[in-house]
């Protein structure tokens, strides 16, 4: 049973702990019980304007206004409900799938910031999937071989990527490979581990005919209406504005923006540090923050055209 005095979305109960702020459910909205009500209710959600977007976003990070938060939340609802549905095919509930995308939701605007230029939506789409593909690797037997980084890109891929062949050529796999950023040998293991029996997913009807498993109806990712958007406006800001703001920048501040932003990598490694610059630069780490954070200011007034 979910503990709604600490969550008032319909999300079912969890090991890991819930965001740190609670949501108001409305009234209006229906439980996950009645699925097409929920839908219904959610999509007649008006949606915010980015100038809604960015006061509300910014009266929740300065003030931790808990209603701000709830109405970011709220009227991003029926983005949870279209991600959810390009799930179906593993064979899981929906209403299952648009609970954990509802918990990856509230993290998104926990830690969302309007100061970096993107709008919510985008921001909000890798956490959402996120929890769906872990919720996903925690229903499905295939979780005992799909644990890391690599083998979770080839779980989510590899089958949509065979486009129907009963196997991979020399090439083909090499292709892969290189597309997911993984090493050959991956490829090979796991085409092996999903194709084998002892790992294969029920089937449905139990006639002893040929049958699809759920993996079988994996869209193609790139085909996905919010990924087509997502990368559009990524493209859009990356290549045109990015590359503007950061031209309008003087060359030291350009290159503390580099090395504090641009450098670094999802794990955390790369870019330097405010005293390595300083260090650099001979200067205090504090002088280095305000260089970095007139900078900041200077390419958010820049970017304003392209979000």
């Amino acid at each position: 049973m979910a503990d709604t005095s600490v969550l008032s979305l319909p999300v079912a109960s969890r090991k890991q702990p819930a965001p740190s702020f609670a949501v108001a459910f409305p009234a209006q909205v229906p439980s996950l019980g009645n699925l097409d009500a929920y839908i219904a209710a959610v999509n007649r959600m008006p949606m915010l304007t980015l100038d809604d977007e960015r006061a509300l976003a910014q009266a929740w990070r300065e003030q931790q206004d808990r209603d701000a938060a709830g109405r970011l939340v709220m009227s991003h609802l029926r983005v949870v409900v279209s991600v959810a549905r390009n799930y179906l095919g593993y064979g899981l509930p929906h209403a299952d799938l648009i609970q954990e995308g509802n918990v990856g939701l509230m993290k998104a605007v926990r830690r969302f910031d309007p100061a970096q230029g993107v709008r919510l939506v985008s921001y909000a789409l890798h956490w959402i999937k996120a929890e769906i593909h872990e919720y996903i690797l925690r229903n499905w037997r295939l979780v005992k071989v799909a644990t890391t980084k690599a083998q979770r890109k080839l779980f989510f891929n590899l089958r949509s990527m065979k486009q129907g062949f009963d196997g991979f050529h020399d090439a083909e796999i090499d292709a892969v490979a290189r597309k997911l950023d993984v090493k050959r040998s991956d490829v090979i293991e796991m085409e092996q581990r999903m194709s084998g029996a002892d790992i294969a997913l029920q089937p449905v009807g139990d006639d002893g005919g040929d049958a699809f498993g759920p993996i079988a109806y994996l869209s193609a990712r790139a085909d996905e209406p919010d990924a087509m958007l997502e990368a559009r406006a990524q493209e859009r800001l990356q290549r045109q504005g990015l590359e503007q703001a950061l031209g309008e920048l003087d060359a030291r501040s350009r290159r503390i923006v580099e090395q504090r932003w641009l450098a670094v990598n999802d794990d955390g490694s790369g870019g330097k540090t405010l005293h390595e610059l300083a260090a650099e630069y001979g200067v205090s780490a504090e002088r280095i923050r305000q260089i970095e954070t007139q900078a900041m200011k200077k390419m958010r007034r820049s970017l304003a055209a392209y979000s």
